[in-house]
C-alpha cells in the first residue's frame, strides 16, 4: 500500500515542459554560447572534435532550435513557398519533387501551396507566404507575371516562374517551350493521314494552352498554308471530367464531319476524352487517334497507352529552386535568366493504327522435280 502511494505521488507530480535552452547545451558540452551557435549555422568553422561534442549534449538534452528566433535575427526564414495551379495535377507533383530534392540539399523547406487556377486563392497565399519571410517564392501564375509578383520582389522577396515565361525578364524563369509541343504533336498526327484534327483545351487564358494550340496551329499551316482544319474546344479546365465532357461533344459529332485525331493540351484532358470514347465504343486510334501532354506517368498505363508530349518535369522543379537559390546568394549583383527547356514526342498506342498484315496466299505443293528449261 505504501509502496502504491509512492507510484501515486510520482504519476501526480507536475512535469517540466519548459524547453531546453541553448546555455544548458553550451554548460553540458563545456563551451561557450557562440560555440553552440555556430554548430547550428556554421557548423564547418567549428572543430570535429568539439562539434561532436555539442551535437552529442543537443540529442542528450533533446534540444529543439527556436526557429523563429532565427528568424527574426536573419530577417528572413529556411522556406521556400511553391505555388501551383493544381496539386491534383501528376505534372505539379513532380515539380514540387524536384524543387524539394534540390531545396533539401540546400537545407531549406519547401511549403507547397495550390491556388487552384484561382486568383483570389493564388493572391492570399502570396500574401502569406510574404509575411512568414519565405527566402523566395516559386510559382506557376494563374494569369502571367503581373504586377503582384513584382510588389513582392520590390520588397525583397525573390520571384522565379515556373512552367512559364517572363514577358519582361523582370523574374528568372524555367519554361517548356509549348509552341514546340504542340507542333511536334500535330506535325506526328498529319504525318499519319489526319486532316480532320481537334484541339482540346482550356481555358484559354492560360498562357501553356494558348501556346500548345499556336504550335498546333503553326504545324497546319506549314502542312496547308493557312493553318485551316483544326477544331478548338476551349475546355474550363484541365481534367479529367473536363476531357470527358470534351470526349462527350466530340462523339456526337456526325461520323463524317467528326475529327479523326485530337490533341490534348494535357494528359489529364486526354484520359477524359479517351474514358469517354471507350464509353461510346468508339475505338482508339482506329476510330479516332489520341495525343495528350506532360507524359505522366497515368499515360503509359492507360488501357491504350497515350502518346504525349513529355517535359522534363522534375528538373522543371529542381532548375527553379537552383535559379531561387542563386539570386539569394547573388544579391544585387543577380541578373535574371531565361531557362527553356525542349519537350518531346513520345508515340505510343493511342495515334498509331496497327495495320495487320497481309496473309499469304497458301502454298501449293510443289512437284517432286522440276523439268529444266528448255534451250
Amino acid at each position: 500500500m505504501k509502496l502504491a502511494a509512492q507510484e501515486d505521488d510520482v504519476a501526480d507530480a507536475p512535469v517540466s515542459i519548459r524547453p531546453v535552452s541553448i546555455k544548458e547545451v553550451a554548460a553540458l558540452a563545456g563551451v561557450s554560447v557562440g560555440t553552440v551557435s555556430n554548430v547550428l549555422n556554421r557548423p564547418g568553422v567549428v572543430a570535429e572534435s568539439t562539434r561532436s561534442r555539442v551535437q552529442e549534449a543537443i540529442k542528450s538534452l533533446g534540444f529543439i532550435r527556436n526557429e523563429s528566433a532565427r528568424q527574426l535575427r536573419a530577417g528572413r526564414s529556411r522556406i521556400i513557398g511553391l505555388v501551383v495551379l493544381d496539386v491534383a495535377n501528376p505534372f505539379f507533383t513532380d515539380v514540387a519533387r524536384g524543387v524539394e530534392d534540390e531545396a533539401s540539399e540546400s537545407g531549406l523547406a519547401v511549403i507547397l501551396c495550390n491556388s487552384d487556377d484561382q486568383e483570389a486563392k493564388e493572391s492570399g497565399y502570396l500574401e502569406l507566404l510574404e509575411e512568414h519571410r519565405v527566402q523566395g517564392i516559386l510559382i506557376t501564375p494563374v494569369s502571367g507575371a503581373d504586377g503582384r509578383l513584382s510588389q513582392l520582389q520590390r520588397r525583397g522577396t525573390p520571384v522565379i516562374l515556373v512552367d512559364s515565361r517572363s514577358p519582361s525578364g523582370g523574374q528568372c524563369s524555367v519554361s517548356v517551350d509549348d509552341v514546340l509541343g504542340g507542333d511536334l504533336a500535330v506535325s506526328h498526327l498529319l504525318e499519319a493521314g489526319h486532316r480532320r484534327i481537334a484541339f482540346v483545351g482550356g481555358p484559354m487564358s492560360i498562357r501553356q494552352v494558348a501556346d500548345r494550340r499556336d504550335g498546333a496551329l503553326r504545324a497546319l499551316e506549314r502542312a496547308n498554308g493557312t493553318g485551316e482544319g483544326l477544331h478548338v474546344m476551349e475546355t474550363p479546365a484541365l481534367n479529367v471530367p473536363a476531357g470527358q465532357q470534351a470526349g462527350a461533344a466530340l462523339a456526337d459529332l456526325p461520323a463524317g464531319t467528326r475529327p479523326t485525331a485530337v490533341f490534348c493540351a494535357n494528359d489529364l484532358l486526354a484520359l477524359g476524352v479517351l474514358q469517354e470514347m471507350t464509353a461510346r465504343r468508339i475505338r482508339v486510334p482506329e476510330g479516332i487517334a489520341l495525343v495528350g501532354y506532360d507524359d505522366i506517368d497515368f499515360a503509359a498505363a492507360a488501357a491504350v497507352p497515350l502518346s504525349s508530349v513529355r517535359q522534363p518535369r522534375h528538373q522543371l522543379g529542381r532548375s527553379a529552386a537552383q535559379l531561387l537559390i542563386d539570386e539569394t546568394l547573388g544579391g544585387e549583383i543577380h541578373q535574371h535568366r531565361q531557362v527553356i527547356f525542349e519537350p518531346e514526342l513520345v508515340i505510343r498506342q493511342s495515334s498509331q493504327v496497327q495495320r495487320r498484315r497481309a496473309r499469304r496466299p497458301p502454298r501449293s505443293a510443289a512437284p517432286a522435280e522440276t523439268p529444266a528449261a528448255e534451250a
